[in-house]
């Protein structure tokens, strides 16, 4: 329901600040232009609840499918959180002996990404959505391609990062949208919308920030130049929609 056309391409653009966490990370503070495969964040419906917040709780229960909707997409988010991790966590040894001054990039990226692993962890655990079945699978799957394109070179590390943060970017994108469109309708019916769905929103926008943020740092360090970069990050992007698909059913 959230996943977008794989015939997309790098084409829309918008511009976000990155604030370093710490001055070992000094090179990070710029503007960055985020890039994406999706709609422009820039251009996203602002309803005014998630805009100003509220108080309140939400007025209606949400319908079957919308609940439907959100244990396949907290489901996914889980799982692509673990799966970031882990190529993280098998990229940074190879690649920081190769190029010890990436330690900080890659620690960046690494402890995003472990925030948003915590984040989604909590939610499914409160709201007891199943995690998905093929859980051990991508495990196995996320370090092995995280280890070889570490092997494979800093270009390929790079290029792997672009590739997967390129469908990530699309799938938040499009979450994104999904829930707005939910609280502009509870909006125009007069419905208290509920601190708990906008909070959701907010934090899904941040993490989609990041991921994005991520993608840009692969290209500013030449992900381009791996060689062959188009097959790589070809087979790449296909593994991802094909984990999405698979993870929202299974």
């Amino acid at each position: 329901m959230f996943a977008l056309t794989a015939r997309r391409r790098l084409a829309l653009y918008c511009t976000t600040t990155v604030t370093s966490p710490s001055p070992a990370l000094n090179s990070l503070r710029q503007t960055a232009t985020i890039t994406t495969s999706a709609e422009s964040p820039a251009t996203e419906p602002k309803p005014a609840t998630v805009e100003h917040g509220t108080n309140g709780k939400r007025s209606r229960p949400l319908t079957r499918e919308q609940e439907q909707f959100l244990d396949s997409a907290l489901r996914v988010n889980q799982t692509g959180e673990l799966a970031a991790v882990l190529i993280y966590s098998a990229q940074t040894p190879p690649i920081v002996k190769a190029h010890p001054h990436l330690r900080p990039l890659m620690k960046h990226m690494y402890d995003q990404e472990a925030g948003h692993f915590t984040y989604f962890n909590h939610i499914i655990a409160k709201h007891r959505i199943r995690p998905t079945a093929m859980y051990p699978i991508w495990q196995v799957a996320a370090t092995a391609l995280g280890w070889s394109t570490a092997v494979m070179g800093r270009e390929a590390a790079m290029a792997c990062t672009e590739a997967v943060e390129t469908e990530i970017g699309e799938h938040y994108n499009a979450q994104v949208r999904e829930l707005l469109a939910w609280i502009k309708d509870m909006e125009d019916r007069g419905e208290e919308v509920g601190e708990e769905l906008t909070e959701l929103v907010r934090r899904i926008r941040t993490i989609r920030d990041e991921e994005l943020e991520h993608l840009d740092h692969a290209v500013e360090h030449d992900a381009k130049e791996a060689k062959p970069y188009e097959l790589l990050t070809g087979v790449i992007r296909g593994g991802c929609r094909a984990a999405i698909w698979l993870s929202e059913k299974v």
